[in-house]
């Protein structure tokens, strides 16, 4: 086997045991060095922000790219991508934060989920009633299952190391710096734009992976991916939620408040119920599914990337 299939399927086991790292995490390391160059390189410019998500990038990728080099045998390689792979994906954290929330909602304490759900979102959460906080948890559950966990594993497939530390860097800007206010709408046009675009095959794949997930309901979710997900703001969120949303039975979408004031009308997605706290649930375990297909579809890729590097045995003639 591909030393990088398996290490992404260690990485992607050891978040499921373990989630993200409780100390010393790269990520945040990374996140305070983005928020160093943003203090030097910030003006209310497209040109300025493009380069900070150039400069950050870039410097993920070639770090991903020494360590590759670095690991010189099957093992090494196998290891480091697992390493990797476990610091950049986010589903079992993802999963214990929803599940916070619904542990709150179930004992009524809804001052505390809203307060839980600043963990998972970046709209004002202080005036949400409790249908609202349950919605805003399954939107996250949705969207972080494709940005969290299929999407890095389906780089880490074709790219490796620099695939996986590039695509966590662009998607870490992207929650960092590209919002819609006054303070980021130029500055993190960039980030966001490359956040949609690096973002375009995972968010299929695991549009297909909530059909596959979900038999019983696909035709519903198929169904909600074609009609619902281009009208959603976000070319590769709408596509996650309207699966999700018709898989589970329920209506996502509608309007968001932003920190000041920032109003989002979103269309509404499926046909079903309003959401309850009870499919915050259904939710996580559904996204466990979609993740499970997931790595078993980008090690099958890793393999195949493997195949064509080497190119097939030539046959002896005699």
């Amino acid at each position: 086997m591909s030393a990088r299939a398996v290490g992404l399927l260690l990485g992607f086991a050891a978040d499921r045991v373990l989630g993200d790292p409780q100390h010393l995490h790269p990520v945040a390391g990374f996140g305070n060095a983005a928020a160093a160059l943003e203090r030097r390189l910030y003006a209310d410019s497209r040109p300025r922000g493009a380069a900070h998500t150039a400069a950050l990038v870039g410097a993920a990728i070639v770090v991903g790219v020494v360590a590759e080099r670095a690991a010189r045998n099957p093992v090494a390689q196998a290891v480091a991508t697992a390493v990797v792979a476990w610091t950049v994906l986010g589903g079992r954290s993802l999963e214990r934060e929803a599940l916070a929330v619904d542990a709150l909602l179930r004992a009524g304490d809804l001052p505390a989920a809203r307060e839980r759900l600043t963990h998972l979102v970046g709209r004002d959460t202080s005036a949400l009633e409790e249908s609202e906080v349950a919605r805003a948890v399954v939107e996250s559950v949705a969207e972080n299952t494709s940005d969290a966990v299929v999407a890095p594993l389906l780089w880490g497939s074709v790219a490796g190391m620099p695939g996986l530390l590039g695509y966590r860097a662009a998607n870490t800007l992207d929650a960092m710096v590209g919002h819609h206010n006054d303070r980021y709408e130029r500055f993190g046009w960039a980030a966001a734009r490359f956040d949609d675009l690096v973002n375009l095959p995972g968010s299929r794949i695991a549009g297909a992976a909530t059909l596959l997930a979900s038999p019983g309901t696909a035709r519903s979710a198929a169904k909600a991916w074609r009609r619902d997900a281009a009208a959603h703001p976000s070319p590769n969120a709408g596509v996650v939620e309207a699966t999700f949303a018709g898989a589970l039975g329920i209506r996502l979408g509608g309007t968001n408040r932003y920190y000041g004031s920032w109003l989002e009308h979103r269309s509404v997605m499926g046909d079903g119920r309003a959401v309850r706290p009870e499919d915050i649930g259904r939710a996580a375990r559904l996204a466990r599914r979609v993740g499970i297909i997931g790595a078993v579809v980008s090690a099958s890729g890793a393999l195949l990337v493997a195949r064509r590097t080497a190119g097939r045995p030539a046959i002896a003639s005699g």
